[in-house]
């Protein structure tokens, strides 16, 4: 199974995967190449390390959203994904992107959705004072967090948790539940 993961960051999710793969524990997948949205990520610098093809489709590059999403999704399709993973990647993406790869491009969120979407699950979990959060794996559609439910996980929330270390906590959790997802589809490819 050929993926295609995109990033903003540090890509410490893509590293569980690149590791995940690299130790066979996901012998069927393929890591196709990682994409970013703006220059100096550090995930495609751990991808560049690893051996991966990187690309990246500067946002600022473009006039408009439009050019933008159309650029990313032509040059996520040059790859022949069987999957599109979002991995720490801060941008929407658009209805030609999300047609494109329909039912295939796989998001993870630091909160039980349909609770908390948006990007900042975990301050508002936070704010909203639940005792338990977690994280979802999920297929991305047209919507913000809506898409069908791959897996979710509960984290419980301690008294003294800041923003950071619950999200911290949740990115363990997020990061398993990430390759157990993709060893499942793989298995089915």
């Amino acid at each position: 199974m050929r993926i295609v993961v995109l990033v903003s960051g540090t890509g410490s999710n893509l590293q569980a995967v690149i590791d995940a793969v690299a130790s066979g524990e996901l012998p069927n997948v393929e890591i196709a190449a990682v994409g970013a949205d703006k220059h100096g990520t550090f995930g495609v610098q751990r991808s560049a390390d690893a051996g991966i093809e990187t690309f990246v489709v500067n946002f600022k590059d473009y006039d408009d959203r439009g050019e933008w999403n159309h650029a990313l999704t032509e040059k996520c399709l040059s790859y022949e994904p069987d999957y599109v993973v979002s991995s720490g990647f801060m941008r929407i993406v658009g209805e030609e992107f999300i047609n494109a790869f329909d039912g295939t491009y796989i998001n993870t969120h630091p909160a039980l959705l349909p609770s908390f979407p948006g990007a900042h699950g975990v301050r508002d979990a936070l704010a909203y004072g639940v005792k338990v959060t977690g994280c979802t794996v999920h297929i991305a559609d047209a919507g913000v967090d809506t898409g069908p439910i791959l897996r979710q996980e509960a984290v419980a929330i301690d008294e003294a948790d800041t923003e950071e270390s619950l999200h911290e906590r949740i990115k363990v959790v997020e990061r398993r539940l990430l390759i157990a997802t993709l060893a499942d589809l793989a298995a089915k490819a």
